[in-house]
């Protein structure tokens, strides 16, 4: 390894300015890298509503409603001239309203009174269409300036539409906020105000190199654009530190600039890898989801922690030994205290803190699985904090929830499509159901009915119905009536309908999440526990560890149950595999230490040494990922990436914690065990 540092870096120059080439093409290219915000195309190409979108799209090309528009105090004439002016905005298409289910023009006293406040009530106008999902956000800007700033929409299409706009924009607030914060973190824990621009540019070039590659997955998730950046940024800028420190070393032993960085590349390697392994592992784990977020941010997030590895142990090296003499120029005295009182305050609760643990590992192991969980994309935006929100709030007040189910069954058979669409109405939740048999009948040839109505209900294999129901698209209640449609048309069609709609793609995809979570975390414990047994050659070690930061998971996880709030299930998902592979680290740092002091120590004193030793690097890179995660949470109004980035800051607090309180008695306790356990490792002093 010194030998390959030495020959690295007799071509640093060219090494420098090639990963300067690479990171400005790669910036060039991250532009061209499109965001998919619409959670429902990550569901399973087999899920039963994936497979009745397909069809749905290859059948008709008429669309069902994606987007709710509510006027306020507006006459009929109004209503129909806005409709009309809707029907002509671009991407807009299949705009419904009253005038499509009764006669305008006629006394609204002499209609039925459900359907006219279904779409007409106390002058309140109440549309919906379907919003083309290429342009989303520009489509949605034309809407609004048809409709006015006072109107209010809703629907899946404004909450897709409207997360591309904010979640760009959030983004690079976040950014501009984490990074100074970030700087200062390194330039407090540095002896040199240089230094912290190094790590800045090491991570800065490897962040784009990560965006720039992702062109060759064409698109990615919005939560993996959104939070790989940040994430990237919070959980690798410890590889950058590590190696500096070995630097400055072997510099301050008298080595020269080159000799001192070869010989920091190859002391720092085994354990800036084995860092970097722990969290790609994590992130790799998320490619085994079946729900295909996981996959992509999985692959992207693993490929974002070796690109910051190999620029740490490539590009650093070389514009360190360049810059060296900045370095030299820039040095400061250290404004970190030596934690010598922190090291025997640590000792001196060790009791109280265990038992504590111990009261609240438990509870929090049960109480992560008993929060109320949210799958889809509806609550995105669902409180009246953002525009989004309210809008859906004053639609749902107004009119009430609205979830439109299609289901699509083999056409010929009317008298038993009449005798489905009669069985659908009999489900208290549904509200109406639109089909051929019941708006045109079944006696008046299909060349004689309007060629719209044709191409909303009947496909040239199927006829479909738009079964519109009182509930929303996320919750018990809503999946039960998605349950109870299958389940009827399953009756009347065994195992030749089909049912699309966002309730049931949902369900779907609460169905295909919660069979990812046991795979998923069930893998990364395993791939972590048999790295970390390879590692340390101990069996006892690997559990110790991977038990001190699951407990700091399990008690991150139980703050949403004991708070009640809902929490999105994609969040809760990646924050287990996350927290586990980023904050491990922490705990493998600490334990080498330990198993270093205790060699020459008794074991408690070997902990105290190990506590003082090692807490500014924990709180350092522990404070670096608190403060990423808690900008995201702070700062972005999507609900899936704000529950992840405080799920990640809060994450970090606690493992941090849970690795200078909690681990050094852990250690202490099972000190016997792990001599017994431990290959080749035998204490002079077991006391």
């Amino acid at each position: 390894m010194n030998k390959i540092a030495q020959k690295m870096l007799h071509h640093k120059k060219g090494i420098v300015a090639l990963f300067a080439v690479l990171a400005v093409l790669c910036a060039l290219l991250s532009r061209r890298v499109k965001v998919d915000y619409n959670m429902m195309h990550y569901l399973p190409k087999d899920a039963p509503s994936t497979i009745a979108l397909d069809v749905m799209e290859e059948e008709y090309s008429a669309k069902t409603a994606n987007c709710r528009i509510m006027i306020e105090d507006a006459a009929i004439p109004e209503a129909l001239a806005l409709k009309k002016q809707l029907q002509q905005v671009p991407g807009v298409s299949e705009v419904m309203w009253l005038d499509d289910y009764a006669n305008v023009y006629a006394p609204l006293e002499t209609l039925d009174g459900d359907t006219v406040e279904s779409w007409y009530k106390e002058g309140n106008v109440l549309f919906t269409c379907y919003v083309d999902e290429d342009d989303l956000y520009s489509h949605l800007m034309d809407i609004r300036a048809v409709v006015g700033e006072d109107a209010a929409m809703s629907g899946e299409a404004v909450n897709t539409g409207m997360a591309t706009e904010s979640t760009t924009r959030e983004l690079k607030m976040v950014m501009a906020i984490a990074l100074p914060l970030v700087f200062l973190i390194l330039l407090l824990t540095t002896t040199s105000w240089f230094e912290p621009v190094l790590f800045m540019a090491t991570i800065g070039v490897a962040i784009v190199l990560n965006m720039g590659t992702n062109l060759a997955f064409g698109t990615i998730s919005f939560v993996t654009n959104a939070a790989g950046s940040v994430l990237q940024l919070a959980v690798s800028m410890d590889y950058s530190i590590f190696l500096l420190h070995s630097f400055s070393r072997f510099r301050a032993s008298g080595m020269d600039v080159q000799d001192a960085m070869s010989h920091a590349v190859k002391d720092s390697f085994s354990s800036v890898t084995s860092s970097a392994l722990t969290t790609v592992i994590g992130f790799a784990a998320l490619i085994l989801m079946r729900f295909r977020i996981g996959p992509d941010m999985g692959v992207v997030m693993a490929k974002a922690i070796v690109f910051s590895l190999l620029c740490v142990l490539v590009f650093l090296p070389c514009l360190a030994v360049l810059c060296y003499k900045l370095i030299d120029k820039t040095q400061h005295r250290s404004f970190i205290p030596t934690f010598r009182g922190f090291s025997y305050f640590v000792m001196k609760v060790k009791v109280p803190v265990l038992i504590l643990f111990i009261l609240l590992a438990v509870p929090s192991f049960v109480a992560k699985d008993r929060i109320d969980f949210a799958y889809g994309s509806s609550e995105i935006y669902g409180d009246a904090s953002t525009q989004i929100g309210a809008d859906a709030i004053r639609i749902n007040e107004e009119f009430g929830r609205s979830n439109q189910i299609v289901c699509m069954v083999p056409r010929g058979d009317t008298a038993r499509e009449k005798a489905l669409s009669d069985a659908f109405k009999t489900i208290p939740e549904v509200t109406e159901v639109l089909s051929y048999t019941d708006t045109v009948g079944s006696s008046i040839p299909e060349e004689y009915v309007p060629k719209t109505q044709r191409e909303l209900l009947i496909s040239e294999h199927y006829t479909r119905m738009v079964i519109s129901t009182s509930v929303g698209v996320d919750g018990e209640i809503p999946f039960a009536v998605a349950t109870q449609l299958r389940e009827t048309a399953q009756e009347y069609y065994p195992d030749a309908y089909l049912i699309a709609g966002e309730a049931v793609n949902t369900l779907d995809m609460r169905d295909t999440v919660t069979e990812d979570d046991i795979v998923v975390n069930g893998i990364a414990v395993g791939a972590i526990f048999l790295i970390l047994l390879i590692t340390f050659k101990s069996l006892s070690l690997p559990a110790i560890l991977v038990f001190v930061i699951e407990s700091a998971i399990w008690m991150n996880l139980a703050v949403p149950y004991l708070t009640g709030e809902r929490l999105n299930y994609i969040a809760y998902l990646i924050i287990n595999t996350v927290q586990l592979g980023a904050t491990v680290d922490y705990a493998i740092l600490f334990t080498n230490k330990y198993l270093e002091n205790r060699r020459e120590n008794s074991r408690w004193h070997a902990a105290r040494i190990t506590v003082r030793e090692t807490v500014v690097s924990i709180l350092t890179s522990g404070s670096i990922l608190c403060i990423a995660g808690s900008m995201l949470g702070a700062l972005s109004t999507n609900g899936v990436i704000s529950q992840l980035g405080y799920l990640v800051g809060r994450g970090a607090v606690l493992s941090c914690c849970m690795v200078l309180f909690v681990l050094p008695t852990c250690l202490c306790l099972f000190d016997g065990l792990v001599q017994k356990t431990s290959l080749g490792l035998r204490f002079e002093k077991n006391y």
